[in-house]
Order: structure tokens, then C-alpha cells, then sequence
């Protein structure tokens, strides 16, 4: 899994959390702790799914557009991050029975794992994740 998922995450929080739902990309920079290119990178590919939309002007930034209940964490995981959790392998010996097979051998493995992750990201929503936030703020 890589950062994008993460950014995302919290972008789309950071977003629903705010009585109007709208913050330019350099307060939800600030928020996420990263610089502000990198955040927009990965608001552009919420705004190309629809999750969010840009306002321009002033008063601009990026707008919640999609109820916080309705985005399932595992869709944000296959839009930042699907085929991350398989390994790089190293340009194994052809002339070795192990390194010549070894990636294909565990294809299936890191593919059955990826469903797993998928699976269990599809439990929990934008909306669970702030009524975590909540509690965790409250302790």
C-alpha cells in the first residue's frame, strides 16, 4: 500500500469534517503534513472519480461532492494503490530453478492477499473513519 491511499484518506476526512466541505489544497497540505504538489496530485484523481470537485475564486479550493457514508475505503484503495502490496523481485538467475519462478510462483499469493485487503477495506467508510477521529479525540 502506498502513501496516495493515506493522502486520500485523510483528504477526503479533512474535506467532510468542515461545516462547509471546501478547502484550498495547501490547508489540507498542512493538514496531511506533506507538500502541497503531492496532495494535489492526489486530489486530481478524487476529483476524476467524482468524489471531489475544484471551485475557483476566492473563496476556491477543493469541495466535498459525495456523501461521506457513500465512499468506501476500498475503492480509494484501488484507485491510489491496487498492485502495491506485490513485492519487486530482483533479476533472478533464469539458470536457478528457484529464481526462475519464484515471482510467478507467488503471483497468486500476492493476488489472493490484494482481494483480502480489498475485502476488508470494504467494511469501513469515509464516515466511519471520522466517527474514529472522534473517539480517538475524546480519549
Amino acid at each position: 500500500m502506498n502513501s496516495d491511499f493515506t493522502i486520500a484518506v485523510h483528504s477526503l476526512s479533512y474535506l467532510a469534517h468542515l461545516p462547509s466541505h471546501i478547502a484550498p489544497s495547501d490547508r489540507i497540505a498542512q493538514s496531511v503534513s506533506v507538500h502541497p504538489v503531492r496532495v494535489r496530485k492526489v486530489l486530481s484523481m478524487l476529483c476524476k472519480k467524482g468524489y471531489i470537485k475544484s471551485k475557483e475564486g476566492a473563496k476556491g479550493g477543493f469541495e466535498l461532492n459525495c456523501k461521506p457514508e457513500d465512499v468506501k475505503l476500498d475503492e480509494l484503495y484501488l484507485l491510489t494503490s491496487e498492485g502495491s502490496l506485490k513485492p519487486k523481485f530482483p533479476n533472478c538467475n533464469p539458470q536457478c530453478l528457484i529464481g526462475a519462478n519464484i515471482e510467478s510462483a507467488m503471483d497468486g499469493i500476492f493476488v489472493a492477499l490484494e482481494d483480502q485487503v480489498g475485502n476488508y477495506l470494504n467494511n469501513f467508510t469515509i464516515a466511519d473513519i471520522l466517527d474514529r477521529v472522534q473517539v480517538q479525540a475524546k480519549r
